[in-house]
């Protein structure tokens, strides 16, 4: 009997494993959500309370948070924490222009200090991180993801600001390429007109609008609302220059500061600020996803969370493949 248990475990295990694995990379491989249950039960609430006290100070904080995850999640690695010292890490991912306006890379630090007083060198930024975000996500009245695999480990090599500009997709990319992108972390379509539901917080900067509002290559899009573009060519005019265009801005929808709905709503109305934005609304593979979230924001609040597990459980780090540094800015 005992024979067959440890067959039958092995094959479970083998099942997991290949069931994990989209592209040639492991999806979550490793993780757990109970993985710091026993070595540091505290961590959790440590990072709650760290998100809480500086979202209160600043309630921009969630949204910088939500899109500092993001940004770090072509593997969660916590690779974009770390800064240039000019020795063993000669340049630092913040010279990424696609991370320009990345913001709160200092509190993630902060909440590492705090969890390295009580458990020291057992828990991960990447984790940390990722932690912060889904805080975020629920301080702003968004839902609260109870079941977050945990055990991501940090990078071990100096980052690449290249390579972050060549992952991170770029502010005009459309819709076709956004499915693809989020297709390889295994999401459906319906998780992946979710995740960018992530857009109800925060601002766009008008740098990032200025292809999109003057370039002769117009969107597909059909349900742009020609008094919300005037809107933004008057606020985002072409000849304001990049200084101008960097410190320039749009909220991204009129609750900006509040996880909800209303990017949808305003995606319906042709209020969408970015391509993929607009196009998502009229498109036949995602239209009827943006109509539900449009009305339902539960169902929005359900497919957010499963796309939130599935974009920060893609292609991490787990075991020795990584490390646990002890300090988020710098490599060990």
């Amino acid at each position: 009997m005992m024979r067959v248990e440890v067959i039958l475990g092995v094959v479970f295990v083998v099942v997991v494993v290949l069931g994990c694995l989209k592209n040639g990379e492991a999806v979550g491989v490793g993780l757990s959500d109970n993985f710091y249950a026993e070595s540091c039960p505290e961590v959790e609430s440590i990072v709650r309370a760290g998100v809480q006290s500086a979202s209160l100070t600043d309630p921009t904080t969630p949204a910088a948070l939500l899109r500092l995850m993001f940004h770090d999640c072509q593997g969660c690695d916590a690779s974009i924490l770390v800064n240039a010292d000019g020795v063993i890490t000669k340049s630092s991912e913040m010279g990424s222009t696609k991370n320009f306006g990345i913001r709160k890379r200092e509190l993630i630090s902060l909440v590492k200090s705090a969890v390295e007083a009580v458990c020291p060198r057992r828990i991960s930024c990447a984790d940390i991180l990722v932690m912060a975000a889904r805080e975020a996500v629920a301080f702003s009245g968004g839902p609260r993801i109870i079941r977050l695999p945990l055990g991501r480990r940090d990078s071990i090599n100096p980052p690449n600001a290249g390579l972050a500009d060549a992952s991170l997709p770029h502010a005009d990319i459309g819709l076709d390429s956004t499915l693809q992108l989020f297709a390889k972390k295994g999401m459906t379509i319906e998780e992946s007109v979710a995740i960018l539901g992530a857009h109800t917080l925060g601002v766009t900067h008008c740098i990032n609008l200025q292809s999109r509002l003057y370039s002769t290559r117009k969107s597909n899009a059909t349900n742009q609302n020609p008094a919300f573009e005037l809107s933004l060519k008057t606020r985002c005019p072409q000849l304001a220059g990049p200084t101008a265009s960097k410190i320039s801005f749009m909220q991204n929808d009129l609750t900006s500061v509040i996880f909800d709905n209303e990017y949808f709503v305003n995606s319906m109305r042709g209020r969408g600020l970015l391509n993929v934005d607009s196009d998502m609304a009229v498109d036949s593979r995602t239209r009827p996803f943006v109509e539900k979230f449009a009305e339902d924001q539960g169902a929005f609040f359900r497919a957010f969370s499963s796309a939130f597990v599935k974009l920060s459980s893609y292609g991490v780090l787990t075991g020795n493949r990584g490390v646990v540094r002890r300090s988020c800015g710098a490599l060990d």
